[in-house]
């Protein structure tokens, strides 16, 4: 789902992740710096009426059961629209918000123009690994590093399909 607003270039694989602290949805605010600090961490930035993201939390909410693979959706929208999202799709990992009121900060920072959008940041703050979108085979290697298989015997998956 294209967001509008300014072009802003795209983090990229390689580059170091643009520090930040954010409301969590469950109160309080964290920082980049402590969410990368245990290791690797996987931030999802999305919009809850997004379909491609509707598509893709659920199978990030299997990566984060392993407990090797920590996720952290950074929501554009209101908390209470973030919360039904989160009842609605089963995710229990942490969210995080990057509002409309707020001027989206961090996803201009990271250069979004399109949600979902997946940043890998390894422990010393650089990103890894970028999703744009929904890629099976990007989602395939998340789950291998956190030791799980995100899908399912007989699901019918997309290989691919634009954020």
């Amino acid at each position: 789902m294209a967001l509008f607003g300014k072009a802003h270039k795209l983090l990229a694989a390689g580059s170091r992740a643009t520090a930040f602290r954010l409301e969590r949805l469950d109160g309080g605010e964290i920082s980049l710096d402590e969410i990368s600090a245990e290791g690797p961490a996987l931030l999802a930035f999305f919009k809850v009426s997004c379909p491609v993201c509707q598509l893709t939390l659920p199978y990030l909410e299997r990566i984060q059961t392993s407990g090797r693979l920590p996720v952290y959706g950074i929501s554009q929208d209101d908390p209470e629209d973030t919360r039904e999202f989160n009842r609605r799709f089963g995710i229990s990992f942490p969210m995080l918000l990057d509002t409309e009121e707020s001027g989206f900060p961090v996803s201009n920072n990271y250069g979004i123009s399109s949600v979902p959008t997946l940043f890998l940041v390894e422990r010393d703050g650089r990103v890894s690994r970028v999703v744009e979108g929904w890629n099976k085979l990007e989602i395939e290697g998340l789950g291998a590093q956190a030791g799980v298989n995100p899908f399912r015997q007989g699901e019918s998956v997309p290989d691919w399909k634009a954020g």
